[in-house]
């Protein structure tokens, strides 16, 4: 009988610069959840959280401190997003391959939130934005065709990942609340070369990888 092959999706690799410290929080927390509390509910509360942060941006345009709001919902998508696939696994659910699909759906809908929310408060550079949701989303659509390739789910590169893009989101929330938008929307363009040269090395990374999978497979 052939050996079933596990899915990749079930395990993340790829260590970013908080990945250690997410660890043991999770280890230490995920049984203090409450029972009502499933992990389905948990991976689609980004909904509730994704269109909160469109509402708060909205508001933004007339009070930017509304992005107060706009950063503790960055807060809360994370405790969710930390916690749902670890509920999951401690309560074994069985939600393996559903729990792959809608949590990274979702993280694709929750940064889509975020870039629409800057749009409505940045509205003249809007076209700026389009082009760096585009090179988010190229990150996102490397690490799933890597994952099609060798089975193995990254989403962490060069030490950079999802918390760490959260991170970097509610830095610009305060900057924006304390400079002002003229500061940001000159530091667009930026933050638009270096995604896309991350971009760059990423993918010029992964396909080295799947390149020596492959002649090593050919070897055999």
């Amino acid at each position: 009988m052939a050996k079933k092959e596990t899915f990749g999706g079930s395990a993340k690799t790829g260590a970013s610069l908080l990945s250690g410290i997410e660890r043991k929080l999770v280890q230490k927390y995920v049984s203090y959840i409450p029972p009502w509390l499933e992990t389905y509910h948990l991976t689609l509360l980004t909904i509730l959280w994704s269109l909160l942060i469109i509402a708060f941006s909205y508001l933004a345009r007339s009070d930017i401190k509304w992005l107060w709001l706009v950063s503790l919902c960055i807060i809360l998508q994370y405790i969710s997003d930390l916690f749902d696939g670890a509920v999951g696994r401690y309560r074994d659910t069985g939600l393996v391959k559903w729990g792959y699909y809608m949590d990274h759906f979702l993280d694709y809908v929750f940064l889509c939130s975020v870039l629409i929310g800057y749009s409505l408060i940045l509205p003249g550079n809007f076209y700026l934005l389009f082009f760096i949701l585009a090179i988010f989303g190229a990150f996102m659509v490397n690490s799933y065709l890597s994952f099609a390739a060798t089975n193995e789910f990254k989403i962490a590169y060069l030490k950079i990942g999802p918390t760490e893009v959260r991170i970097i989101f509610i830095i610009i929330n305060t900057s924006l609340i304390m400079f002002g938008r003229i500061y940001m929307a000159k530091a667009l363009p930026y933050i638009l070369i270096l995604s896309l040269l991350g971009l760059c090395v990423v993918v010029y990374r992964t396909q080295s990888y799947i390149w020596g999978i492959d002649m090593a497979n050919k070897k055999k």
